[in-house]
């Protein structure tokens, strides 16, 4: 299943092909291989408070969530090879192109919404 995912603070788009991972297999594999993650294309990885880029090829923004997915902290063009911190108040991560809060404006306290793309 894929969702949009909308900064509704911003009124702007951050993802139309949001995929989700929610089993442990697929929050372990997460991006790791990704080649290219396409502008308009994410990955919610839910329940998660801290991520790694551990054999990822492509820097991320990594937008941590809150259970009301409002924006707890957001990692902007995070390399391959890092870990981030532990952020005991988010629930979720989104994991975007890098480049995308920024050009969206997302800060710390936008609230989020995800709704079943066609």
């Amino acid at each position: 299943m894929r969702y949009r995912v909308m900064n509704l603070t911003r009124n702007t788009p951050l993802a139309d092909q949001a995929a989700r991972a929610d089993s442990f297999m697929e929050r372990f594999r997460g991006l790791m291989g990704v080649k290219d993650l396409p502008v308009g294309h994410g990955l919610h990885i839910e329940p998660c408070n801290s991520i790694h880029s551990f054999f990822m090829k492509i820097p991320i923004d990594a937008v941590f969530l809150d259970a009301t997915l409002k924006v707890v902290e957001i990692r902007h063009a995070m390399p391959p090879w890092r870990m981030s911190k532990v952020y005991f108040g988010a629930k979720s991560v989104l994991e975007l192109p890098a480049g995308t809060a920024k050009a969206s404006q997302t800060m710390t306290g936008d609230q989020l919404s995800f709704e079943t793309a066609a």
